[in-house]
C-alpha cells in the first residue's frame, strides 16, 4: 500500500474491502479532536486519540513517548484493525498527526497503512459524504510487533547529526532558539538540519509530489546513500519527515527520535545549538 491515498481512492474502495479508517485529529492547545469528530467525520472512521492511544503518558521520555505495545494493540483491536487489512488515517491539519499514526502502525509491523492526502478538508472539498454516526467496529486481531521502523536514542541522534543527516521538523524559529514555547530549553541538536514539516504540503494541505519532495531533501543536503533520521518537539511532526522521505523515494526508512526535543532538552548535560547554523 502506498503511503498516501487520495480522497477519491478511499471513496472507491468497495464496501466489502473497505479499510479501517482512523480519525486522529488533534491540535496543540485544542479544541480537542474528539469534538471535531463528533461534529462530523468520514463514514465509519474511528476516533483515535494522540495523547492516550498514539503515545504513552508524558514524562521523562518526552511529551509523546511511544506507547507500550500491549496498550497500542488493545486500542487498535478496539478500533477494528485486523492483520493484513488496510488502514487509512487522517487529520485536519498538515498531515503530521496522521503521519504519526502511519508511522506507529508501520513500527508495529502493520504495512498496509496510508495517510489520506489532504486530510478531512480534502475529503469534504471533493464532496464525499460525512456523518455524525458513531461506528461500532468488530474487534480486530492485529498483533503489535514493535521494531519494524528504526528509532533513535538521544546518543544515536547526536551521532547521526554528525555522521549523517538529522532533520529537525520544528518551525525554524524553534530550531534557531528564537522562541521555545513548550520545552525546557531553546535551540537544536548540534549538527541537525532545519526541515520544517510545514514545507511537506502545499497551501491546499495536500502533500507535495515525490519529485518536489526529493528536490527539497536534496537541497537540504541529503544524498541517496546517507543515513538519515528526524526529530521535532515531541516525536509527532517528525513522523511526517519519515513519510515524506518515503514518498520521495528514499530507499531506507528514516530513523525517528521519538523523544525528540522534549526529551533531549530535559537533560542539561546535552548541548543545545542556537542560530541558523547547524552548530
Amino acid at each position: 500500500m502506498h503511503a498516501l491515498i487520495s480522497p477519491a481512492g478511499l471513496a472507491a474502495f468497495p464496501c466489502s474491502g473497505r479499510p479501517v479508517v482512523l480519525d486522529v485529529r488533534w491540535r496543540l492547545g485544542g479544541p480537542p479532536g474528539a469534538e471535531s469528530y463528533r461534529e462530523g467525520h468520514v463514514p465509519g472512521a474511528v476516533f483515535t486519540d494522540l495523547d492516550t492511544v498514539l503515545a504513552a503518558p508524558s514524562g521523562e521520555g518526552g511529551r509523546h513517548p511511544l506507547p507500550e505495545a500491549a496498550d497500542l494493540q488493545r486500542a487498535l483491536r478496539k478500533a477494528g484493525v485486523r492483520t493484513g487489512q488496510p488502514v487509512v488515517v487522517y487529520d485536519d491539519a498538515d498531515g503530521s498527526v496522521a503521519a504519526r499514526a502511519w508511522w506507529l502502525l508501520r513500527w508495529a509491523g502493520h504495512r498496509e497503512v496510508a495517510v489520506l492526502d489532504g486530510g478531512y478538508a480534502a475529503w469534504q472539498a471533493e464532496g464525499h459524504p460525512v456523518t455524525t454516526e458513531m461506528p461500532s467496529p468488530e474487534p480486530g486481531n492485529i498483533e503489535v510487533r514493535p521494531g519494524a521502523m528504526p528509532v533513535l536514542t538521544a546518543n544515536a541522534a547526536a551521532a547521526l547529526a554528525r555522521e549523517g543527516v538529522l532533520f529537525d521538523a520544528r518551525a525554524h524559529v524553534r530550531y534557531t532558539g528564537e522562541t521555545e514555547p513548550i520545552d525546557p530549553r531553546a535551540g537544536h541538536i548540534p549538527g541537525a538540519v532545519s526541515a520544517p514539516t510545514s514545507e511537506h504540503t502545499g497551501v491546499d494541505g495536500r502533500w507535495r509530489s515525490p519529485g518536489e519532495l526529493a528536490e527539497r531533501f536534496a537541497a537540504l543536503g541529503l544524498s541517496a546513500d546517507a543515513p538519515v533520521g528526524a526529530y521535532c518537539g515531541s516525536g509527532v511532526t517528525a513522523s511526517s519527515v519519515v513519510l515524506a522521505l518515503e514518498v520521495a523515494g528514499h530507499a531506507v526508512p528514516a530513523a525517528l527520535y521519538a523523544g525528540s526535543w522534549s526529551h533531549w532538552s530535559r537533560d542539561p548535560e546535552r548541548p543545545a545549538a542556537t542560530g541558523s547554523d547547524r552548530g
